[in-house]
């Protein structure tokens, strides 16, 4: 039985993937740092082996937010051992702008790699996740009632891990999605205010936006123990939003499942409904 290596795994659209695999049947091996099958750490190669054995697909991604050494070498080392190893198919969850980034952006060494791997591949550049509201990074500011964050009344269109994963799972077993870059979005672009107010609505609870200079982000988010550089690369993606850079919506869920992309309000409703917030 063909078998398909997950990194990330515990991740917001790993476990998902997952999720999606084993519910339709397929043989999954799961990989992150802890807590799965097996343990992977992309800045160890004595870690990989094991994890490729027997594998015939893999979905990437480069979980580590944060510079460490050699991080646009990491994933295409990987994805040379993979494919060594017998693998024959990638499906890399890479970011939005990656396509327009410098040539030294680590996720753009990612791409290069996948494309010419000589296997099946598909690529994922997905948005602002929706559920970084309610799982990662800006739950805790959330429940604080103000989400202080540089983007002025700029709009983005987040996009639901949900959707991501699924559109992951598809790629993982079917062909057709060979050779496919995906651009992910939800289907409106919001600010942060309306996402606020939204959340706020259905939580039950206070919730607004207060805008700040990226430079204030990045020193809050510096005293809170995340490393001065990672916070500043943030605090500048998220002012990206404030002029509408990052507010196109894409049709990459369409062309991946033929289905619209979930609202922000569904998974709104649905995370309220789950306790997210309470």
């Amino acid at each position: 039985m063909e078998t398909t290596l997950i990194l990330g795994a515990t991740g917001k659209t790993g476990r998902r993937v997952v999720r999606r695999l084993r519910a339709a049947g397929h043989s999954v091996r799961t990989a992150s740092r802890t807590g799965s099958d097996v343990t992977v750490d992309l800045g160890d190669p004595a870690t990989w082996p094991a994890a490729l054995d027997g594998a015939t697909a893999v979905y990437l991604l480069e979980p580590v937010l944060q510079p460490v050494p050699d991080r646009e070498a990491r994933i295409p080392a990987f994805v040379t051992e993979a494919v060594s190893a017998g693998v024959r198919r990638l499906v890399l969850l890479s970011a939005h702008g990656v396509g327009e980034a410098a040539d030294d952006h680590p996720l753009k060494s990612a791409e290069r790699a996948v494309r010419g791997s000589g296997v099946g591949w598909t690529i994922l550049r997905p948005g602002w996740f929706a559920q970084n509201f309610s799982e990662s990074f800006w739950k805790p500011w959330v429940l604080s009632g103000t989400l202080a964050v540089p983007t002025g009344d700029g709009r983005t269109p987040f996009v639901d891990a949900e959707d991501i994963a699924e559109v992951a799972a598809s790629a993982l077993t079917d062909d057709k999605h060979s050779g496919r870059t995906y651009q992910l979005t939800g289907p409106r672009a919001i600010s942060f205010a309306e996402a606020a107010e939204l959340i706020g609505k259905a939580a039950g609870r206070t919730v607004r936006h207060v805008d700040v200079t990226a430079e204030v982000f990045a020193e809050r988010l510096a005293s809170n123990g995340v490393p001065a550089e990672t916070a500043k690369m943030l605090a500048g993606i998220l002012a990206n939003i404030r002029d509408d850079r990052e507010a196109t919506v894409s049709d990459g869920v369409d062309q991946a499942l033929g289905r619209p992309p979930r609202p922000f309000e569904d998974y709104v409703t649905e995370a309220a409904a789950a306790g997210h917030w309470d």
